[in-house]
């Protein structure tokens, strides 16, 4: 079975190979960047790519959108994401479409290497595997969506206007609406993300974050 690991660590990246060679398989490539991975992907005929979720450039969501690139294009070819982060939307989009051959397993909950062997086993065969703590994650960005579903339009725009910074008095004025009627729906949002009393700006945080993470 052939391997394609995708880290910009260089030293994890050089360990996890020798990791992967011990277990059997083949590294059939090595990769700091996802510029050109399709084209390794092609190139080297890989079974499996192990890839991590924040590349260069930028360090964001690079590796899971490059997987999603992977499994459009060669739909047989497994990912495993291999990562310490849970980034939400994209892991949403790779595993909510179809997530056959498909891998996503945090690096400080891979507790020894028969999990790592029978990851890479799993997604090679059309399979999926996912670390639980990565599926708590996205059930519960899944019940902050319900949550906000809740809300009404007005209330949604009074919270986006709390998220790009915005006072109670300056909502006032953006919406011609009294401070009073802010305050009232920002009371019922608040009601309504489930937040309880905590100190009037640390709910205000917490129902931004709600809102961004959604």
């Amino acid at each position: 079975m052939r391997v394609g690991i995708v880290d910009d660590s260089v030293l994890f990246r050089e360990g996890l190979a020798r990791l992967v060679t011990e277990l059997g398989f083949e590294v059939a490539f090595q990769a700091g960047t996802v510029d050109a991975l399709l084209e390794q992907v092609r190139e080297h005929g890989v079974n499996v790519v192990i890839i991590d979720v924040r590349m260069p450039p930028s360090h964001t969501d690079e590796g899971l959108v490059a997987a999603r690139q992977i499994k459009a294009a060669h739909p047989g070819v497994g990912v495993l994401v291999l990562s310490q982060y849970v980034e939400a939307v994209q892991a949403t989009h790779l595993l909510g479409h179809d997530a056959r051959g498909v891998g996503y397993l945090l690096k400080d909950r891979v507790s020894d290497l028969e999990t790592l062997a029978d990851a890479i086993r799993r997604v090679a065969g059309g399979r999926s595997v996912v670390d639980p703590e990565v599926v708590s994650r996205l059930l519960s960005r899944g019940s902050e969506r319900d949550l906000l579903n809740d809300l009404t339009s007005r209330e949604r725009e009074v919270l986006g206007l709390i998220a790009e910074g915005h006072s109670n008095h300056a909502i006032s004025d953006r919406l011609t609406i009294s401070l009073k009627t802010v305050e009232t729906h920002i009371g019922t949002i608040f009601s309504k993300l489930e937040l309880l009393p905590s100190g009037e700006e640390d709910r205000r945080v917490r129902a931004v974050l709600t809102y961004l993470r959604s």
